[in-house]
This record gives structure tokens, C-alpha cells and sequence, in this order.
């Protein structure tokens, strides 16, 4: 049986691991063949297919990034795009595919588990908003990043007596921002799920001041005021519909400053949240990861992605995993307001 592996979206901390226990299993245990699908579905559009042994994936555990490639691709949106994966795959004797990514590549993997190609979803986002699975790797060492970040702007905001609001990803949920500001001491912390109201900010940091203390405010990319909309950036699409978020970092240090009379800035941390290399757990989970996905393949359990679930790793169908994303609980934000201000 000849496998294919692909990666697609945004990369992560702990992509290399998955390939890695991948192939090895399948090699040593199953005599299974590789091939590797460069630039997600980009590749598999244009048939990039590459070899895949042991030797690809020799010393690629720490490294952060994937060693495939990566795009934002979406095949839907292009002619023909669902027949021209299949063709390529049949071209090259592809038998199953392995497809890592995050909700926008499983939700298209959901649709070519739909119409026949044979697959087997991992979950990958630092955003952890992939339903179905309790954690996804890359998300540890995006807080981790985060929460460091936070640590080192208390010493300079204390020093200056000033607001620093640090601005973290998450388009649609709060994960990082909830677990990177409660690790961090942050003093604000805004989610997506929670609209803000800026007035309660501005009295939040006023009452840190207050004490003698400079506020830290954590703001997800994708929080908004309770009368606004989402900050943009600019307004162009990728070819899932997705803006690019950003700007309400700015708008807050502003807002922030203006309305209480003291010193604000804003740090984006951006990519550096996703770069470099993974922590030990997002290795230990993705490694795991990988070792289940070949297990379905070699089951030909196909359309179905692995999911952590307490401690276990199980398969849950694809089309239950893709189809809402996982938000902060309301009652788990609520747990952590003792700490703001």
C-alpha cells in the first residue's frame, strides 16, 4: 500500500512529529510506501509528489514548521478541483492519504472523504478551536510563547508605569488568550465569545494603577467591542473567506490611553506564536497522533480523524470534527474575573 502525507494551512509547532511517527509505523510495522503531498492542497492540485522514507524523516522531531510545505489552498475553489486531487493521486498509485491540518483543510478533507478518496484527518491548530479532540498540537507551545511574552512586558510595563496590551492569536475562539493571560497574571483578558465593553477596560486598568501596578490587557485577534465589528487589517479573502485580523491590539492601547490619561502600547506577537520549536507535550501528542492516523489506515477506517479525549487517543468521523468550532465555555472564561483588575 502506497500512503500519501499533507499538511496544509497555517504551520505549527509539532507538524514534523506527526510526519514522523507516520512513517516510521507504517514502514516497520505495516511495509507500508510513502510519498509526501508538498504545499498541502496546492501539491495535491498540481501533483507535487515527493518520496517519503525513514531517512526524510530522520531528525525532523524538534524542528518547528513541516517539512512538506504548507498552503492555504482551497481546492473547492478551483475547476475541477476534487477530480484533478484524485487523478494525481491515482497517477502516483496513492492508495490512502494522511491529512494533517486545521478546521479549513479537514473540512476539505471531509468533502473528499465524501466523494470516494480514501483519508484519515489529524488535528493541527495553535488556535485549538478543531472540535471533537480535547487538545490539538501546537496549541502548548503557542501559549507557552504567549505566556513567556507576557512574563518579560511586566517587568518594562512596571517600570514605566504604563498599559502594554499584548495582542494574541484567535480569530474565532479565545484559547490562547484565556490560558497564555491566566499563565501570564494578565489583568484584562478579551475573547472572541465575550464582547468587550471598553468603558469596563478602562476601569479594570484604572483600578490596577490605582494600586500601584501597571496593567497588562491580553486581547485575542478576533475580540471585539460590544457595539463594533472585527479590526481589520486590510479586507482581502484567502480562498476560504478568511480576512486578515488585526488591529485590535492598536485600537485598544488608543482607546486605553485616551480615555484614562496614561501611557499604552501594543505588542502583536503575531507568527512568532506558530514558529520555532515545539514544546515536549505538542511532540508527545502529535508523535501520538501520528501513530493512530496510520493505525486507521491500516484498519481502512477512512474519514475519520484521530482525537484526544481524556488521555485516549480515538477516531471520530470527519464530518462530526469539521462541522463547528470549538469556542471557550462561558462558565470557563467566568472561573478566572477574580483576577482582572
Amino acid at each position: 500500500m502506497k500512503v500519501g502525507v499533507l499538511t496544509g494551512g497555517g504551520d505549527c509547532p509539532g507538524l514534523n512529529a506527526v510526519i514522523r511517527s507516520v512513517v516510521r509505523k507504517g514502514i516497520q510495522e505495516y511495509d507500508f510506501d510513502f510519498v509526501g503531498v508538498r504545499d498541502g492542497w496546492l501539491g495535491a492540485l498540481e501533483g507535487r509528489i515527493v518520496p517519503l522514507d525513514i531517512s526524510s524523516v530522520r531528525g525532523i522531531l524538534p524542528r518547528g514548521g513541516t517539512i512538506l510545505g504548507s498552503s492555504r489552498t482551497n481546492p473547492l475553489k478551483h475547476d475541477d478541483g476534487v477530480q484533478r486531487i484524485q487523478d494525481n493521486l491515482a497517477a502516483h498509485g496513492v492508495d490512502a492519504l494522511v491529512v494533517i491540518g486545521g478546521e479549513d483543510t479537514l473540512g476539505v478533507a471531509t468533502e473528499l472523504s465524501r466523494q470516494g478518496v480514501n483519508l484519515v484527518g489529524v488535528p493541527k491548530t495553535i488556535d485549538n478551536d478543531v472540535s471533537a479532540t480535547d487538545f490539538t498540537f501546537g496549541f502548548d507551545t503557542a501559549v507557552g510563547i504567549a505566556t513567556e511574552a507576557i512574563d518579560r512586558l511586566h517587568t518594562t510595563a512596571e517600570s514605566h508605569m504604563r498599559t502594554l496590551v499584548v495582542e494574541v492569536m484567535g480569530r474565532h475562539s479565545g484559547w490562547i488568550a484565556l490560558h497564555a493571560g491566566v499563565a501570564g497574571g494578565a489583568n484584562v483578558i478579551l475573547i472572541p465569545e465575550r464582547p468587550f465593553d471598553i468603558d469596563q477596560v478602562c476601569e479594570l486598568v484604572k483600578s490596577r494603577f490605582r494600586i500601584n501596578y501597571a496593567p497588562i490587557v491580553v486581547a485575542a485577534e478576533g475580540a471585539v467591542p460590544k457595539e463594533g465589528e472585527l479590526f481589520l487589517r486590510d479586507r482581502t479573502l484567502d480562498e476560504y473567506g478568511h480576512v486578515r485580523l488585526s488591529g485590535i491590539g492598536e485600537w485598544l492601547a488608543q482607546e486605553i490611553s485616551r480615555r484614562t490619561g496614561k501611557d499604552a502600547r501594543t505588542t502583536v506577537l503575531g507568527h512568532i506564536q506558530r514558529g520555532g520549536t515545539p514544546s515536549a507535550l505538542d511532540r508527545w501528542l502529535a508523535t501520538r497522533f501520528g501513530l493512530h492516523a496510520i493505525d486507521a489506515v491500516k484498519d481502512g477506517d477512512y474519514g475519520k480523524m484521530v482525537a484526544l479525549h481524556a488521555t485516549e487517543i480515538v477516531r471520530v468521523p470527519l464530518a462530526d470534527a469539521t462541522a463547528r468550532t470549538k469556542k471557550v465555555d462561558p462558565s470557563l472564561y467566568d472561573e478566572f474575573e477574580v483576577f482582572f483588575g
